[in-house]
């Protein structure tokens, strides 16, 4: 299996990666892995990766076009725009991991484990793009309810899960049948036995955010959202467009989108959450 590493600090891999598991499967040739620099896809000479967000707000937001560009790069194709979307690859998962995103579990390493291929695109600043996350993302996925600096680490800790799950990595391939969170050999089902709902140091088994974004909290409800989509510029990019309501400079407006996005966002990655 081949992982890549998008980040705009390469050197934070230089660690983590070469111990234990993963250092010993990346010698046996069982996991390739590649780390990329985000700043080589960008265009002024100050390699600027993240701008203010539209609508106002704390923050820098990761700019769309190296992304897109990075994966590109990465994948020897475009992968398309708002007239002709690419097809996405089965075998190939890139992986944002965000604050926003659904629980990482051990059933969606197990699900990785079966991929050839996962591009990560870990996260800094504020948060990213949404449409990094809606057209270039496969999945948006979180390790917590916490928040992280970044997703490097994040990234990390799901190259650990999958690659112990791949066949030669653990030496004796019993060892992940009889862990925790171990799926039950005689389930035909996909789904994870009574509690096997995986977190690190989570509240609420929800493993919240490889890195990415906080929460956010209704001051109506007092219900925990997640974070609402932030956008930057360009304000169309490949003709996706960032929602007019940000561009306006009504701030009452923006926070109403605001919220509502972050609900629908809500109900979409994290339902556990019991909105209304």
């Amino acid at each position: 299996m081949r992982f890549d590493l998008v980040t705009i600090f390469p050197e934070f891999f230089a660690g983590p990666l070469e111990h234990g598991i993963v250092r010993r499967a990346r010698e046996a040739g069982i996991v390739d892995i590649h780390v990329q620099d985000l700043r080589a896809f960008t265009k002024d000479r100050h390699k600027t990766v993240d701008d203010r967000p539209f609508g106002g707000g704390e923050g820098m937001v990761l700019k769309p076009e190296p992304l897109f560009e990075a994966v590109e790069s990465l994948l020897s194709h475009g992968v398309g725009d708002a007239s002709r979307p690419g097809a996405a690859d089965p075998k190939t998962a890139i992986v944002l991991t965000s604050a926003a995103g659904k629980l990482f579990k051990q059933e969606t390493a197990r699900r990785y484990a079966q991929l050839e291929r996962i591009i990560f695109l870990c996260g800094r600043y504020e948060g990213v793009d949404e449409r990094v996350a809606e057209h270039l993302a496969t999945e948006e996925i979180s390790i917590g309810d916490f928040v992280l600096s970044g997703g490097e680490l994040a990234a990390a800790l799901i190259v650990d899960a999958v690659t112990r799950l791949l066949p030669g990595a653990l030496g004796n391939e019993a060892s992940s049948q009889n862990e925790s969170f171990a799926e039950n050999a005689s389930s035909e089902s996909n789904s994870l036995p009574t509690g096997a709902q995986h977190s690190l140091a989570s509240a609420r088994d929800k493993a919240a955010p490889l890195q990415g974004p906080p929460s956010s909290q209704s001051a109506s409800t007092s219900q925990v959202l997640l974070d609402f989509p932030h956008y930057t510029r360009p304000a169309d990019f490949r003709g996706w467009k960032v929602p007019e309501i940000l561009i306006g400079g009504n701030h009452a407006e923006v926070a109403k989108w605001r919220q509502a996005a972050a609900m629908e966002k809500t109900r979409r990655n994290r339902p556990d959450l019991d909105l209304p």
